[in-house]
């Protein structure tokens, strides 16, 4: 008979505001929030502190209603490389007591301990370790799940915060699970509640009583795992550190400062995205086969379209040439633009090499890969602000510190 596993969700308190206070420690005791520059139109709230909570403030609410709730709220604009860098940290940490450790967001991770408990004791005791080393020596409060499977030690973390640790059992899942409402079930996101709720079924434990069957036939396939997960039948494993699930598609998009407005301006956001997202596949030695771009105008309606290349491609120019074909066959380009956002899809490692027949189309690839190649060497050298485009240096549809999200 196979050992029952021992799995911990960890996830950090109120992550992007803890960290702002490490630097800041007078942050702590205020209401504070961290949010998107207004300037750059990006002002809703990311992340708030428990000061804030208490005032009613919520993730992703504008910064003008949280104001209304709390007028004397801290604002603090977003480093997200910061965020990364103590992500790290924590992850090391957990590395210490388990190689099965797999990352779900920037602040939370699942932890397989079932063959570390010979060394560092119960799933509660490693649990309330790791509690205590990252209070002590990162400076950031984290909340653990303790259960058999992935599913309840995420439910188990949710369940009470801050700064505690919550043991879902066989014995107890049905008492402490079953009576949750069923948006707090991982995966069932606001149209599945919706949909599960004009059905009668409410809670965790409604979920679970209904037959396979019914669920399938609200949500699809997705009912079958529904039922499976709220019964504790999830058997999902913790990927280990070296396993990492394929990168389906790189992209990048921007809120622009202000509209766009004409060639020049769009010229300018397409440059600057397609800058990225060509980076990033060269960086991944990936190439896409598909062109994805997304525009929205300043009453938010939202267009989308794509296009599959003749040849996939993670040259900076032949993405822009791309994009700016599809924009113009589907945009009046006087009408002004509040986001645009590029996506290479259809992402490939090793291309089948087509040799162009047009010699003058095969030496404008090698002049591009050579360009590409050298701005490559000099961002990774000097940092990815060491060289960029003419046309995105004085340009005054971003500020600087929102050239890349």
């Amino acid at each position: 008979m196979s050992m029952e596993r021992t799995i911990l969700h960890c996830d950090c308190n109120a992550y992007y505001a803890s960290v702002e206070s490490i630097d800041r420690p007078e942050l702590k005791n205020v209401p504070m929030a961290v949010c998107g520059d207004p300037r750059n139109r990006h002002g809703i709230i990311l992340a708030k502190n428990e000061e804030a909570k208490r005032f009613g403030i919520k993730t992703a609410e504008t910064i003008w209603q949280a104001k209304q709730k709390c007028p004397e709220l801290v604002l603090v604009p977003p480093h997200h490389d910061k965020y990364e860098m103590y992500c790290e940290k924590i992850n090391d940490i957990y590395m210490q007591y388990t190689g099965c450790v797999e990352r779900f967001s920037i602040d939370e991770s699942w932890l397989d301990v079932t063959g570390s408990l010979h060394l560092y004791g119960t799933g509660k005791e490693i649990a309330d370790t790791l509690r205590k080393r990252i209070r002590e020596e990162i400076g950031i409060t984290i909340s653990v799940g303790v259960s058999f499977n992935k599913v309840f030690a995420k439910l188990g973390s949710d369940y009470k915060k801050p700064d505690a640790t919550t043991v879902i059992s066989r014995e107890n899942f049905k008492k402490i699970l079953w009576p949750l409402p069923v948006e707090n079930m991982l995966f069932v996101g606001k149209s599945a509640t919706k949909t599960l709720n004009q059905a009668g079924i409410l809670t965790i434990g409604d979920i679970a009583s209904a037959s396979r069957e019914r669920l399938v036939s609200l949500l699809g396939k997705a009912g079958e795992s529904l039922w499976q997960n709220a019964n504790g039948l999830d058997t999902s494993e913790v990927k280990t550190v070296d396993e990492h699930d394929p990168i389906k598609s790189v992209g990048n998009s921007i809120t622009f400062a202000r509209d766009l407005v004409g060639m020049e301006d769009i010229h300018a956001g397409l440059t600057m995205l397609c800058d990225s997202v060509a980076y990033r596949l060269r960086k991944h030695g990936l190439y896409c086969e598909t062109v994805q771009i997304q525009i929205k105008d300043p009453y938010l309606r939202t267009i989308q379209r794509q296009r599959k290349l003749s040849v996939p491609t993670n040259s900076t120019r032949v993405l822009f040439d791309t994009a700016l074909e599809i924009l113009k066959g589907c945009w009046q380009q006087t009408a002004p633009i509040r986001l645009l956002n590029v996506t290479a899809t259809g992402l490939i490692t090793n291309p089948v090499e087509q040799i162009s027949l047009l010699e003058d189309n095969s030496k404008q690839r090698v002049k591009n890969e050579k360009l590409d190649r050298i701005m490559d060497e000099i961002r990774n050298r000097y940092g990815k602000d060491a060289i960029t485009f003419a046309n995105t240096v004085n340009t005054d549809i971003v500020n600087n510190s929102e050239r890349e999200e």
